[in-house]
């Protein structure tokens, strides 16, 4: 079942998918941490584009964490779902509870993945937002919610394997939706890779900083 050797070779074979925007202006690479991080510096690095991480916490509701009520994303970007909130009648107390502690974790982990950096302008820009694989398409959903409220030109949602029920939904909500494999007998993500071992906090830093020192180079030279 596994067609890519580990997420970098996933990420070298999306690259090529996405040639057409190689070396074009107003473009950012986003990635999904961690897992999308790897898959989404070798795009980077091929398109000869910027590479940040867009952070996504999910908002549970109060007596179920699983069920989702809305999310807070990198950039200070909060989406509520009022028609699951007004039907449950959740409490703005609740939310406002909820929301603190989901944007704490998510400024922990700016902190670890992105240390001081100024989160980028992404008004005008063209976004191309990466995850190593989609199963639901909820979390891509809430990624693609929150750059909205940034005004960037145009959403490209990239990855190398996705749901054929996710990849449709998507398509209707970012304006093009790239995937190697798009698969209608879809039973997780890691049975596409024959490496799908856990990409670490660490892994992530080293990538975002050696993207970082190649952006410098290239505005150098």
């Amino acid at each position: 079942m596994d067609q890519f050797t580990n997420r970098r070779e996933a990420g070298q074979q999306l690259a090529r998918a996405l040639t057409a925007h190689a070396d074009r202006p107003n473009t950012i690479v986003l990635a999904l941490p961690r897992g999308g991080v790897p898959v989404a510096y070798e795009v980077a690095a091929s398109l000869h584009t910027p590479l940040d991480v867009l952070i996504v916490r999910k908002l549970g509701a109060p007596w179920n964490e699983e069920f989702a009520i809305g999310a807070v994303a990198s950039g200070g970007t909060c989406v509520l779902d009022t028609a699951p909130i007004r039907q449950l009648r959740i409490a703005r107390t609740d939310i406002e509870e909820i929301v603190a502690r989901e944007v704490q974790e998510l400024e922990r982990r700016e902190r670890v993945y992105r240390g001081r950096q100024p989160w980028p302008v992404l008004r005008d820009q063209t976004v191309i937002l990466i995850d190593d694989g989609i199963a639901t398409g909820a979390t891509m959903t809430a990624a693609i919610g929150a750059l909205r409220q940034q005004s960037p030109g145009r959403i490209i949602v990239a990855t190398p394997i996705t749901s054929t029920i996710a990849y449709h939904a998507l398509q209707r909500i970012a304006d093009e939706c790239v995937a190697l494999i798009v698969s209608d007998s879809f039973h997780g993500v890691g049975m596409y890779y024959r490496d799908f071992s856990q990409t670490t906090d660490e892994e992530v830093q080293t990538l975002l900083e050696r993207a970082e020192r190649r952006t410098t180079h290239q505005h150098v030279s």
